[in-house]
């Protein structure tokens, strides 16, 4: 087991007992944020990110070691296996290499090679593989013809047919062309003859070319897509010469032997028909699992910061859903997310009733205490904002308004979710209620959309389902707790994503709440159906009750440390949770003599002082608001060099696009992040940030800005 886990230390940097022991608590059942939260005295503080990894490279390593055996196995049945393979076998680390070492032993389907086999021929190609300095191949040949070799070329053929795939199963030469093809080749692009890209979209590779080895994701990417839409051929240059002459000497050694010309011809014929074109897709598969695996890194790291939002606590919130034709919905909200009232209004071309829509407006102002309005950033969002600035200003209104991405709405909208909520309003309106939320309490109101629709990632529709679905359902879940849920108002969606809750025990507790009203305590969670006590120690924690009569239940203290907690409380002099008392007290303590006389951890310690301090604290907090204006900006009001304020809307391998009040979305791009070099825009940006940005450059025609986080 040792040997597994040492790999998984190394590139994690971290100790073999602390991968020891959190394999041994998923084994146990815990799930990933159970252990990164509540049992980090045995992780040594080991977060989810790292968890995971340990939990998904340790299953690598299970899946590399068992194919080992079998690699191992099977060829010592065929009574081939020498202790040269078995070295070599134990010294692989990856799966492609040891698929590599197994290539010549393997049952292949019918190709040249073993048909020659099959007529005889192997012995004629052994014989030639000896390299003979004296004799004559045509003789040689002769003796093996048959009813199906019937011509001396046609045996010297099928011969060269078999060195030919003897040379391309060479692991170790495969593993020297591929080194070649990634240090040295470069990925090509060509424009085909005809194709469909009129809006020249993928203009930029028409004629391209990189180095494989610098190569960035998102170019992998495009590439690619523009190869799937029939509009570039993608291809790899590398120095094939170099590689049939290396190939050549492997085999020869610059000894002189008559078959010379034969093997040489033979050996070019294995790399170009075979081992080139089997390499390159090699590669090729690789780069685009590795651009895969990026694209999906940046896409959870960016749905988990926009489920992180901070929530507008307290708040009355105008829900605005923009739209020209068929109107603006408005939807008004109270402060626990509750509908109150649903307008429709006209401001826009082509109907026009801006007089009329400003009247309900007003009258919606009037009616409800309405602090800030949420408009979605989709179809007429600009138009709505100069329409609700211009309202603002005209009339004096202490109001102010914020664009909400709106991505998702519609799919939320007509969902079953959006039906039983609110089964007797129509999709649009629903729409409006769900764009309001987004900014009362983002998590639960985005918790209840397909992430993949949340619209924060780069060429979503390009990867791998599978794996996209899992990371982005992690992102979900690492959110989800990290923020914690009220157990008495958290919806389904919210309950089913809490760590040791399913879809079903989710339904379990709703299905309790409505029979026997709201829940007193934590303890009360034994007496819902279908939840064990292993679900029960996992979920607990991250389920708060805030008026419960056990003070402890609204904060994120597990259970399991109650009677810590009260041994704490009572020698920090059992003041109220939170008070300035308690802090001073806390701030008071000696760590290491408070260790020693509970008998406790640090890790566990820190946290119970940490929610006895704060026990209301919500995570999101440490992160941005949302971006609150009264006015708009036009791009008539902009000029190189000026500096602005915006909010990040999305972050891409190659730069971040911001908000600034505009039609579209500028770019800073990567180059103007900062005067150090950077790596991914994720170090410097996340999702939902809000940051200072100077205007580099405008294209009017275009309508489109650049933008710098740097002063212009």
């Amino acid at each position: 087991m040792e040997q597994l886990i040492k790999p998984i230390a190394q590139e994690l940097k971290i100790e073999v007992e602390q991968i020891n022991n959190t394999l041994k608590l998923l084994e146990e059942g815990n799930t990933v944020p159970f252990i990164a939260r509540y049992r980090k005295e045995m992780t040594k503080g080991l977060d989810e990110e790292q968890i995971l990894y340990i939990q998904k490279q340790y299953e690598y390593q299970v899946n590399l070691a068992k194919r080992k055996e079998d690699v191992l196995r099977i060829i010592e049945t065929q009574g081939k296996l020498t202790p040269e393979i078995v070295e070599a076998i134990h010294q692989c680390t990856k799966l492609s290499q040891v698929e590599d070492i197994y290539r010549p032993y393997q049952q292949k389907r019918k190709t040249r090679a073993t048909e020659a086999t099959r007529k005889g021929l192997k012995p004629l190609a052994d014989w030639i593989l000896t390299l003979p300095k004296t004799g004559d191949l045509n003789q040689e040949a002769l003796k093996y013809l048959n009813e199906e070799v019937t011509s001396v070329e046609d045996a010297l053929a099928g011969a060269s047919d078999i060195i030919a795939e003897v040379v391309s199963d060479q692991a170790k030469l495969r593993w020297k062309i591929k080194d070649s093809i990634y240090n040295y080749g470069r990925l090509v692009s060509k424009v085909k003859k005809t194709h469909s890209d009129e809006k020249q979209v993928y203009k930029m590779y028409y004629d391209y070319s990189e180095k494989i080895s610098t190569i960035m994701p998102h170019r992998i990417m495009a590439m690619k897509r523009g190869e799937k839409e029939k509009v570039l051929t993608i291809s790899m240059d590398y120095n094939q010469a170099y590689l049939i002459k290396y190939a050549v000497y492997g085999l020869m050694k610059d000894k002189e032997t008559i078959a010379k010309e034969r093997i040489v011809n033979a050996v070019e014929d294995g790399l170009k028909r075979l081992a080139f074109p089997s390499v390159e897709r090699e590669i090729r598969s690789e780069l685009e699992e590795k651009a895969e695996k990026q694209s999906i890194e940046v896409f959870s790291l960016n749905v988990e910061k926009l489920l992180l939002q901070p929530p507008l606590k307290g708040k009355y919130i105008l829900g605005f859903d923009p739209a020209f034709r068929t109107g603006c919905k408005l939807a008004v909200l109270d402060s626990t997310g509750k509908m109150l009232k649903i307008e429709k209004i006209y401001p826009h071309a082509p109907i026009n009733k801006k007089q009329e829509a400003e009247m309900i407006l007003l009258g919606l102002f009037k009616e409800f205490p309405i602090e800030i309005i949420a408009i979605g950033n989709g179809t007429a969002s600009r138009e709505s904002e100069h329409f609700v600035a211009e309202v603002i200003r005209k009339h004096h209104l202490d109001l102010q308004y914020t664009i909400v991405s709106e991505a998702g709405a519609s799919v939320y909208s007509a969902s079953e979710i959006a039906r039983s909520e609110f089964p007797d309003l129509n999709v649009e309106e629903r729409s409006a209620i769900s764009i309001g939320r987004r900014l009362l309490d983002p998590l639960a109101e985005l918790i209840k959309i397909d992430p993949k629709s949340i619209g924060v990632g780069q060429y979503q529709h390009d990867l791998a389902v599978k794996q996209l679905n899992e990371r982005l359902d992690f992102a979900v879940l690492k959110s989800v707790n990290r923020v914690g849920v009220d157990l008495n108002t958290a919806s389904n969606e919210l309950l089913m994503h809490v760590s040791g809750l399913t879809k079903a025990t989710a339904k379990s507790i709703i299905d309790y709440r409505n029979e026997h009203g709201r829940f007193q305590n934590r303890l009360e969670l034994s007496k819902v159906k279908k939840l064990g006590p292993k679900a029960i120690q996992q979920a607990s924690g991250f389920l708060r009750i805030n008026d419960s009569l056990e003070i402890l239940d609204k904060t994120s203290i597990h259970p399991e440390s109650y009677p810590l907690a009260y041994k704490l409380l009572d020698a920090l002099g059992n003041h109220p949770l939170g008070s300035e008392a308690i802090q001073l007290a806390i701030s008071k303590l000696n760590i290491e003599d408070c260790m020693k006389e509970f008998n406790v951890d640090r890790y566990t310690l820190e946290d119970i002082l940490d929610a006895l301090k704060m026990p209301l604290r919500d995570y999101r907090d440490s992160y941005d608001g949302p971006l609150l204006k009264s006015d708009v900006l036009d791009l008539k009001d902009l000029t190189v060099g000026m500096k602005l304020q915006g909010v990040i809307r999305n972050v891409v391998d190659f730069g971040a696009f911001v908000d600034i009040g505009l039609h579209e979305d500028g770019l800073v791009h990567i180059s103007k992040m900062s005067k150090e070099k950077v790596v991914h825009p994720s170090e410097l940006v996340s999702v939902n940030d809000i940051v200072d940005v100077w205007v580099y450059q405008i294209d009017t025609q275009r309508e489109k800005v650049q933008l710098s986080l740097m002063e212009v």
